[in-house]
C-alpha cells in the first residue's frame, strides 16, 4: 500500500483546461499528461478531449488496478475501454485519424513485495529515494526532454516567436503534423496513452527496490522541468524539498522560473509558456 503524502496538479495557464491528473489505488499509482494537436475541436469534452481522455484513464486505473497483475495487459484494457468509448462519440471520420487524437505521457508504478515495477509512456517520470537517502530516475524524460528543448529552440529562432505564441506559428503546426503524419504511415503505434491498445507493446518497463520507507515522486514534465530542463536542483534535491516543504512551493518556483526569470524561452526555450504542472508524492 502507498500512503499519500502530497499531491499537486496545477494547469499551464487559468483560463485553459488541465490536461494532467494523477491517481493512487492500493498498490498502483500513476501520473498521466495528455495533449492534442492544436486547433482540434472536441467530440466527447466542452473543451479539450486530451483533458477527457486523461480523467477517463484515471477513472478506470482507480476500479481496476486493484484486481490487476500487470501493467501491460492493465493499460491494455483501459485503452480498449476509452478507444470504445471515444468511438460511440465521435465522428465515423475521427475514429482511425491518429492527428486528432488526444495523445498521453504516463507513469505507471505497482509496489510488489519490496520491488517497484514502472511502465512509462513519454516523458512522465518516477523518482525513488531509498531509505538510505539515495534517489533514481526512472523513464525517458532527461533524454526526450533534451530534444525537444532543441527542437523548441530551432523553431523559435525561425519564427521569431516565443513560448507564449509558438504552438499558432504555421512553422510549429507543420512540424508536429508532419511528425504525427510520419507515425501514422509507418504503421508502428507511438509509445503513448493513445486509443490504439497496440501501443502498450512498446512501453518501457522497469524495475527497482522498493523497501518499506521508500519514497515515491511521480511528476509529469511541467514539473520535472525543475530538473531536467531548469537545472534549479537535482533529482535527490527535489525529493528531499519536497519531503521537507511539500509540493506547492516547487511548483511555484517553476511558475517563477517561467513567467519572471524567462519568459521569452532564451534561457530554456519550450513549446508553452508555462505547463500544467503535476506531481503526486507517496510512502511505501
Amino acid at each position: 500500500m502507498f500512503t499519500v503524502l502530497d499531491r499537486i496538479s496545477w494547469p499551464g495557464h487559468p483560463d485553459k483546461p488541465n490536461e494532467d491528473i494523477c491517481g493512487v489505488s492500493d498498490d498502483w499509482a500513476w501520473v498521466i499528461d495528455t495533449s492534442i494537436f492544436p486547433g482540434t475541436s472536441p467530440v466527447i469534452h466542452d473543451k479539450s478531449d486530451a483533458a477527457w481522455l486523461a480523467q477517463f484513464a484515471n477513472e478506470r486505473l482507480s476500479g481496476l488496478a486493484p484486481q490487476a497483475e500487470d501493467g501491460v495487459t492493465l493499460l491494455r484494457h483501459v485503452m480498449e475501454e476509452a478507444r470504445i468509448a471515444y468511438r460511440a462519440v465521435a465522428p465515423a471520420e475521427r475514429h482511425e485519424d491518429f492527428i486528432t487524437w488526444p495523445l498521453g505521457a504516463m507513469t505507471l508504478v505497482r509496489r510488489k513485495g519490496n520491488a517497484l515495477d514502472a511502465w512509462t509512456f513519454g516523458d512522465t517520470t518516477a523518482y525513488l529515494r531509498q531509505p538510505d537517502g539515495s534517489v533514481q530516475v526512472l523513464g525517458d524524460a532527461p533524454g526526450l526532454r533534451e530534444a525537444e528543448a532543441s527542437k523548441a529552440a530551432e523553431l523559435m529562432r525561425q519564427s521569431g516567436s516565443r513560448p507564449t505564441a509558438i504552438l499558432d506559428e504555421p512553422v510549429f503546426l507543420e512540424w508536429l503534423g508532419e511528425r504525427r503524419e510520419r507515425q501514422r504511415k509507418s504503421g508502428v503505434p507511438a509509445a503513448l496513452l493513445s486509443f490504439n491498445p497496440d501501443a502498450v507493446a512498446r512501453l518501457r518497463h522497469e524495475t527497482a527496490p522498493c523497501a518499506d520507507g521508500t519514497v515515491i515522486l511521480l511528476a509529469s514534465d511541467g514539473f520535472s522541468a525543475l530538473v531536467d530542463l531548469y537545472r534549479a536542483m537535482d533529482a535527490k534535491a527535489l525529493v528531499d524539498e519536497a519531503l521537507a516543504t511539500g509540493l506547492e512551493p516547487l511548483a511555484k518556483l517553476a511558475r517563477e522560473i517561467e513567467t519572471d526569470r524567462d519568459p521569452d524561452g532564451k534561457l530554456f526555450p519550450r513549446f508553452k509558456a508555462s505547463d500544467d504542472t503535476t506531481a503526486l508524492l507517496l510512502r511505501a
